[in-house]
């Protein structure tokens, strides 16, 4: 299988190096190349979802990025024919902006948000001035302000929509935490420079960083990622064999072996709720 990386200042090398996928629709399409972002969803397309779509006659090439943006841009104008990376509030949010037809097709494993240690290894070492880095980007700053709100270090206004909070929505920092915006795949790195990092779950995975070191977990469901398509061709054949990979029992075996501690996609728990009990039970912050 091709793998690429795509970083922002190769943008336009890279792009003029991929196949423009046939707007129109293809029913014998057979060239399938999917977007993710580094880490985890690039893993999953890698070692079980390439595979299962090469058994139906697919050729399938992955490109990976560092990003939030580029991958729906790519999308969008057809550089890309599926993407993998992003939840629905920043989807639509995105979408909206940027007046692009996306559709999400179906869910996948996600691995929490998470807030991790930095110069500070404990929640009670937290004091008036703490440092936080938290991603930059509106919607995962927004589940980041979620989590500090959860544990009590700010609070939130009331009348607010929480999935679209921002540092403008802070009603009240009682600790005088210092929020470090950063954009969210250098959220790793920062650790050693503040005193506490609150990490992406797919940022954590692809740096090696284990959930159970996680201080405290979110505890939201509403930000559980999902496979997205062009609008025009969420009816297609090949969408519909993405779809049922994402959806087999091999990938549903590998992603529960490989990835244990991730949100399951909510169709899944339905199906084996009495497999994965613990899945749904709210993280209780680690002292």
């Amino acid at each position: 299988m091709r793998r690429t990386l795509l970083k922002l200042p190769l943008l336009a090398l890279a792009f003029a190096a991929l196949p423009l996928s046939v707007m129109a629709a293809d029913a014998n399409k057979k060239e399938i190349v999917i977007g993710t972002t580094v880490g985890d969803f690039a893993d999953m397309v890698t070692e079980s979802i390439k595979p299962y779509l090469e058994q139906q006659g697919y050729q399938v090439k992955l490109v990976e990025f560092t990003d939030y943006v580029i991958p729906n841009i790519a999308l969008a104008e057809g550089s890309l024919d599926v993407n993998c990376f992003q939840h629905k509030p920043y989807l639509d949010s995105f979408s909206k902006d940027r007046k692009l037809e996306l559709t999400p097709v179906t869910q996948v494993p996600t691995g929490p948000m998470g807030l991790y240690s930095g110069k500070q290894s404990a929640l009670d070492q937290v004091k008036r001035g703490s440092t936080v880095a938290i991603p930059n980007d509106p919607t995962n700053q927004a589940r980041a302000l979620l989590m500090l709100a959860d544990l009590g270090w700010i609070e939130l206004k009331t009348e607010i929509n929480p999935l679209k909070a921002s540092e403008f929505d802070i009603a009240d920092n009682p600790k005088g935490i210092k929020l470090v915006a950063l954009e969210a795949a250098q959220l790793p790195r920062s650790r050693q420079d503040v005193d506490f990092a609150v990490i992406n779950g797919n940022y954590a995975a692809s740096s090696g960083i284990e959930f159970t070191e996680g201080l405290f977990l979110e505890r939201s469901y509403d930000f559980i990622n999902w496979v997205v398509v062009r609008g025009e061709d969420q009816e297609q054949p090949f969408v519909q064999d993405v779809i049922a990979a994402y959806n087999s029992d091999a990938f549903k075996e590998y992603a529960r072996e490989h990835f244990a501690g991730y949100k399951y996609p909510e169709s899944w728990e339905l199906q084996a709720s009495n497999e994965q009990p613990e899945s749904k039970e709210q993280p209780e912050p680690k002292e």
